[in-house]
């Protein structure tokens, strides 16, 4: 199964001669690069759906956190912690 994971952009900058925009995304506290090759409307402070280090969809925050609590339960968080702190806390979520 291929999973994508929310992570939120936290900078974004052009690499690769000017030609590729790329992104510091932060997933539960690890911050990993990842391409918005895909996504040229994607911003700072966006949540992204990211798979094998590529934006693929935009996401609220709402969907960014549900995703994250999915994926937890089943266990497929592996190496990402403090899941609790990477969104606020939502009322009634």
């Amino acid at each position: 199964m291929c999973l994508a994971i929310p992570g939120k952009i936290k900078s974004i900058d052009l690499q690769y001669n000017n030609s590729v925009r790329m992104a510091k995304v932060v997933f539960g506290g690890i911050t990993k690069e990842v391409s918005l090759e895909m996504l040229p409307d994607a911003d700072i402070g966006d949540y992204v759906l990211v798979h094998v280090g590529v934006a693929i969809s935009k996401v609220d925050e709402e969907e960014a956190y549900k995703t994250f609590k999915y994926l937890e339960e089943i266990g497929e968080l592996g190496e990402l912690e403090d899941v609790e702190d990477y969104l606020p806390k939502k009322e009634g979520l």
